[in-house]
């Protein structure tokens, strides 16, 4: 892969979570001067310690996205500009639903709007979410399917998306957006299980302890490992027919949570099974099958998820079993 990095000016808000920790020591890497903006919320996954490899190489900024002095400033200059931050908890969203929409709406238009009267030649890649799609009329799921969010978050989600794309076509700031389906791996919060329970199935399978698996388990995902987004994050950056779309990234490979289940205890060596009845708030935004049709971004930037399932899980509870003073 060539590298367009080198030296080039990176901000990535969210930076110290899951997705934005893993992209950041990737750009670190590839020799791109890397800012981090988050603001280290508690419970959202914000983590010194995931910059841990590059924390000599990177800058880091506790702000918030939604301080617009703050972003007036730290927007200028950029080449690039990763938007990673959001409200990603879904039970959180279904209790302070205007938490939701000040971080994940009024955050990106103040991002947006420091980009308009800053810099208006940066380029922003967007992270959303496949929950847009709400549930899915027909699989797998493709980009022109039905947007249909069933919860705040993704409601939200789905609102930013829109203000980057407006910007893009309003006020020419080059911007592309992405719908991201179940990631996993080394660096995602452990301390609890409202961010997607595949991180959660792991801890659990680690600590030798029962999986709950909500009713029959048979309702399918796909899943990405969490090195393959960041490649297609990489990659796609430096596409410029990719601005002004919207993609798909996930594996495209369906799997049922109780088979994700046994395959995490299979491969640790540990954990076990047992059926649990949804929670009311978990029912009421439980979308059911989802997968993802992932030809438009193969074509794109020919990038395809290069991970399996079993290495990946492989990789995260040896990640965990090294680090689990910092997680749990």
């Amino acid at each position: 892969m060539k590298n367009n990095f080198r030296s080039k000016k990176v901000l990535v808000t969210g930076g110290l979570g899951f997705v934005g920790s893993n992209l950041s020591i990737k750009l670190a890497e590839l020799g791109a001067d890397v800012l981090i903006v988050d603001n280290m919320l508690p419970r959202q996954g914000g983590n010194l310690f995931n910059i841990e490899p590059v924390k000599d190489k990177v800058k880091v900024n506790i702000s918030d996205i939604r301080n617009s002095t703050s972003m007036n400033h730290l927007v200028k200059g950029m080449d690039y500009i990763y938007h990673i931050a959001g409200q990603v908890n879904h039970v959180d969203s279904v209790k302070d639903p205007l938490n939701d929409l000040s971080i994940n709406v009024e955050g990106t238009l103040v991002l947006m709007e420091a980009l308009r009267m800053n810099n208006p030649d940066a380029k922003v890649i967007f992270t959303g979410t496949r929950g847009e799609y709400g549930s899915s009329l027909t699989l797998p799921v493709a980009e022109n399917h039905a947007i249909n969010p069933i919860g705040i978050y993704a409601i939200t989600n789905f609102a930013a998306e829109r203000i980057v794309l407006t910007y893009h076509n309003l006020h020419n700031i080059k911007s592309l957006c992405l719908r991201i389906t179940n990631t996993f791996g080394p660096r995602h919060q452990m301390a609890h299980d409202e961010y997607g329970v595949f991180n959660w199935f792991i801890r659990k399978a680690i600590d030798n302890e029962v999986i709950p698996i909500f009713g029959d388990g048979r309702i399918l995902r796909d899943y990405l490992y969490i090195d393959d987004l960041t490649a297609s994050l990489i990659k796609i950056a430096d596409c410029g027919t990719a601005y002004g779309e919207v993609y798909n990234v996930g594996s495209g490979v369906p799997l049922s949570f109780i088979e994700l289940a046994k395959m995490i205890i299979d491969i640790a060596g540990t954990g076990s099974v047992d059926h649990t009845e949804f929670t009311t708030e978990r029912k009421a935004l439980e979308p059911g099958d989802y997968y993802a049709d992932i030809t438009r971004i193969k074509k794109t930037i020919d990038w395809a998820p290069e991970v399996t399932l079993d290495d990946g899980i492989r990789k995260t509870i040896e990640f965990y079993k090294k680090y689990k003073k910092h997680y749990w």
